[in-house]
């Protein structure tokens, strides 16, 4: 996921700083996020990270994703969590895809986060998703 990460992102910003990191576990990536908002200066993130299947895989998950908003509010910078969960899918060719295409459609956000914020409103309740096939929005009708 990394190496896809750091492609979609030099495609979109050719010149850009990439500090990476790997870190032991999922719980792991909040302090390593701290850091690197602390002490490289850096303006975002991305943290990618995997989920097993079990109960206690998804209180983990809930533990570090509410530690990744935390560094968030203190940094006041943008973290994109990218998460893959291996329920997700029934086979392994199904969970590559969508970690493929939600780590490149993030990197997208969070691009659009930096530069391109204005941007963002044109895509609000149009059902886009990550890692699955896009919804489209919600369409209400009207009796009468």
């Amino acid at each position: 996921m990394g190496s896809i990460a750091v492609e979609e992102l030099k495609k979109l910003i050719p010149n850009a700083v990439i500090v990476r990191r790997t870190v032991p576990g999922l719980k792991d990536i909040p302090v390593e996020m701290k850091i690197l908002m602390k002490n490289e200066g850096c303006d975002a993130g991305i943290a990618l990270g995997w989920v097993g299947p079990t109960l206690t895989d998804k209180i983990t998950y809930a533990v570090y994703s509410l530690a990744l908003q935390l560094v968030q509010l203190e940094f006041e910078k943008h973290i994109i969590d990218v998460t893959v969960h291996e329920d997700e899918a029934e086979c392994e060719e199904d969970l590559y895809r969508i970690a493929m295409d939600r780590v490149r459609k993030h990197v997208r956000n969070l691009v659009a986060l930096l530069l391109e914020r204005e941007k963002l409103s044109m895509f609000a309740g149009a059902g886009l998703r990550q890692g699955r096939p896009d919804v489209g929005p919600i369409v209400v009708k009207k009796d009468g």
